[in-house]
C-alpha cells in the first residue's frame, strides 16, 4: 500500500485535536476521551465559539449624553441641576485653596463679573487631587474662595476629577474635548473648559492660562 501524507491543513487539524481537544474537555467539566479513542475517530471538529464582548465601564455607561443631562452638589451640599444652564455660556475649572495658582480665583470672579449679565457662568470645583494642595473641607474653601477672594460664582462640592472616583462632569468634559498635550486626564489645578450655549465643549485650557485671557473666547460665545 503506498504511503499517504495527510496535507498540511488536515495534519494541523489533527495535531490540534490530538494536544488541545483534552484541555477544552476538561475546560468545560467533561470527561476527557482518551487519547487512543482520539485516533480511531474521524475528525471532523466542530467548534462554536461565542464572541465575548467587554463589558462597558461604570464611567461609560452611566456618562451623561449632554452637558445639561449633568448634576452636580453645591459646597452648600445642596443638588445642581445643569438643566439650569441651557442657552449659557460656562466656564469650569479645578480649584484649590493652597496652589501656586490660586490667586485665579480673583481673575475667575472678574471674568463672571463681567459676563454674568449676558448668561455667562464660572463653575468651581475644588479638588485634592494635585499636591494635596486642597485638604480642607467646606470651612477651609469657603474661607479661600468667599473670604479672601469675595467670589459668588457657584462652587461646588470637592471631588476627583480623575481615576475611578472621577466625577461624571469631568468624565464628559474629557470625553468631549481634545487630547490635552496628548491626554485626556488633568494634569494641575485650574484647568479650565469652556462650554457653548448648546452645551458643546469648544475649548480647553492650561493651568497657566489666566482667566484675563479667556475674555476674549467668553464674549465669542455669548
Amino acid at each position: 500500500m503506498p504511503f499517504f501524507m495527510p496535507s498540511p491543513p488536515v495534519a494541523l487539524a489533527r495535531l490540534v485535536a490530538h494536544r488541545h481537544l483534552p484541555r477544552l474537555c476538561s475546560a468545560v467539566r467533561l470527561p476527557s476521551a482518551p487519547h487512543s479513542t482520539l485516533r480511531s475517530l474521524p475528525y471532523r471538529p466542530r467548534v462554536c465559539v461565542t464572541p465575548l464582548t467587554s463589558a462597558p465601564s461604570v464611567a461609560m455607561s452611566t456618562a451623561a449624553k449632554s452637558f445639561h443631562d449633568l448634576n452636580a452638589t453645591t459646597l452648600e451640599g445642596e443638588p445642581y441641576s445643569f438643566a439650569q444652564l441651557k442657552g449659557k455660556v460656562v466656564l469650569v475649572a479645578n480649584v484649590a485653596s493652597k496652589c501656586g495658582f490660586t490667586p485665579q480665583y480673583k481673575g475667575l470672579e472678574e471674568l463672571y463679573q463681567q459676563f454674568k449679565d449676558k448668561d455667562f457662568v464660572v463653575l468651581a470645583f475644588p479638588c485634592n487631587q494635585f499636591g494635596g494642595q486642597e485638604p480642607g473641607g467646606k470651612e477651609e474653601i469657603q474661607a479661600c474662595s468667599l473670604e479672601r477672594f469675595r467670589t459668588t460664582f457657584p462652587m461646588m462640592e470637592k471631588v476627583d476629577v480623575n481615576g475611578s472616583n472621577e466625577h461624571p462632569v469631568y468624565a464628559f468634559l474629557k470625553e468631549h474635548s481634545s487630547r490635552f498635550l496628548g491626554m485626556t486626564r488633568i494634569k494641575w489645578n485650574f484647568e479650565k473648559f469652556l462650554v457653548n450655549r448648546n452645551g458643546e465643549v469648544t475649548k480647553r485650557y492650561s493651568s497657566v492660562t489666566t482667566p484675563e485671557s479667556i475674555a476674549a473666547d467668553v464674549e465669542k460665545l455669548l
